[in-house]
């Protein structure tokens, strides 16, 4: 999944940005509230973390706009603010959670997986498809009780991918949601992880778990636990 931090504080934004990636999230930092605004109006992210105080253009001011623009992405609001009439604002002004400063990057990590987790109309930490389960707190992966080794790369494919059932997923938007804009995009070497992934959800006799749809991308094919 990929994240957007709107944050202004140098060494916070870098910790907050290390520890997001940490768990297997793209994340892309915004160093003022105009920038930020700008790259979530793209609508690639499936969440965004938003200091309130920030250079350029307030927080309230980007999250009203997004909200403006109809686009739903889960936004995380950072605050120094105290007093409920404020955070009562914020949530009726679209923000979806929020964290006081000083805050613990545990919980932080814990809230922005639970805002993707719903947005994606999932109300648990370990996924399904078929007869794979994938615990996205853990990381782990496992098929028919089996654990699987996978790359990190592996892993963010197929966690996409279950969050999207029964969807035709393309090369491009597994680009946009796993890597950030640091990182060269080149499609074949989303093809390379996908086959390697598809390769150790094999199992002699049975369909490739995961289909490739010519010129059009990648899908999860349900099978009947029986199987």
């Amino acid at each position: 999944m990929r994240v957007l931090l709107i944050e202004d504080e140098q060494r916070l934004a870098e910790n907050i940005v290390a520890a997001l990636r940490e768990t297997g999230l793209a994340v892309d930092h915004a160093p003022d509230g105009e920038t930020g605004s700008h790259l979530a109006g793209q609508d690639v992210y499936d969440a965004i973390v938003l200091d309130l105080m920030l250079p350029l253009k307030s927080g309230q001011s980007v999250l009203r706009d997004l909200r403006r623009e109809k686009l739903h992405t889960p936004v995380l609001i950072l605050t120094a603010q105290e007093g409920k009439e404020s955070i009562v604002e914020l949530l009726n002004a679209g923000a979806d959670d929020y964290l006081s400063k000083p805050f613990d990057l545990g919980e932080l990590l814990a809230r922005v997986k639970a805002l993707i987790r719903r947005a994606k109309g999932v109300s648990t930490s370990v996924l399904t498809s078929s007869d794979v389960e994938l615990n996205t707190v853990q990381q782990t992966v496992r098929r028919r009780g089996h654990f699987l080794e996978l790359s990190p790369t592996e892993y963010r494919i197929l966690e996409y991918l279950i969050h999207r059932p029964r969807a035709i997923v393309s090369k491009q938007e597994l680009l946009e949601h796993l890597y950030d804009f640091d990182w060269e995009h080149h499609s074949n070497v989303i093809e390379a992880h996908v086959s390697n992934l598809r390769r150790k959800l094999n199992i002699p006799g049975t369909e490739p778990l995961i289909e490739t749809l010519r010129h059009r991308g990648y899908r999860l094919r349900e099978e009947n636990s029986g199987l």
